[in-house]
């Protein structure tokens, strides 16, 4: 049975642990990365918003009360259906799904846009893309940071009682700064050969490039960054 490494933080990872057990897999959970709230309230949006976009489903799980209630009766832009699912179970009333990508989901908002600004609701840790392309198309963003990411730090007993067993065969990434937490982890010396012949599962290149200490035929990409896909690619291992 192909052991793999869950490295994404709760509450995904467990639901991604399910996943993987259905499908035949043993999963073995070692989050890199925590999420955790940032202060931001309602005094953070402007008058003349007139719509909200997510590109993360913890921007929203992660928001306050308040800041929720002042946003919920605008069109909110979400960037795939995980999202859109947060967002409508934060009490967003209007919630349209997007393509699953953050720069196609800018383009959808582009071409809807009025002149108001657009309340982009985001995490500390992001990449630039989303924000750069609505800029260039003339899109006034107001971001208001509701999490950050954070790395997760373990010791070198308590990863070896987590990684007993053997060999990983597969490591599921899901974000850079994972990335970057896989390549110190794979220095480590208590962990001996554990990643010698791993292969590195990840949602997208920028992931990918990230883990520029592993050899490039150890690493495969998915077809788009959403999990299905990455799932998928798994399951493509002889």
């Amino acid at each position: 049975m192909l052991r793999v490494l869950v490295t994404r933080p709760e509450p995904g990872a467990s639901r991604t642990m399910r996943r993987l057990e259905e499908m035949g897999f043993r999963p073995i959970l070692l989050p890199l990365t925590e999420t955790v709230a940032l202060p931001a309230d309602a005094e953070a949006v402007p008058s003349d918003a007139t719509a909200v976009a997510v590109t993360s489903a913890n921007a929203v799980r992660h928001a306050s009360r308040d800041l929720i209630a002042a946003l919920a009766a605008l069109p909110c832009h979400a960037v795939g259906k995980r999202t859109a699912e947060a967002a409508r179970k934060a009490g967003f009333s209007s919630v349209r799904e997007g393509p699953g990508d953050a720069v196609a989901l800018a383009d959808v908002v582009i071409e809807g846009a009025s002149a108001e600004t657009l309340v982009y609701l985001c995490g500390r840790v992001r990449f630039p893309s989303f924000e750069q392309r609505l800029s260039a198309g003339g899109i006034p963003i107001r971001a208001i940071e509701t999490y950050d990411t954070i790395a997760q730090g373990y010791s070198d007993s308590d990863l070896v009682a987590r990684l007993s067993g053997g060999a990983i065969e597969a490591v599921l990434l899901y974000s850079a700064k994972a990335a970057a937490a896989m390549q110190a982890l794979i220095r480590r010396p208590a962990l001996g050969d554990v990643f010698e012949k791993t292969r590195f599962f990840v949602l997208s290149g920028r992931i990918a490039a990230a883990l520029d200490g592993v050899a490039p035929e150890r690493v495969r990409v998915a077809g788009e960054p959403q999990e299905d896909a990455l799932l998928a690619l798994l399951q493509t291992v002889p």
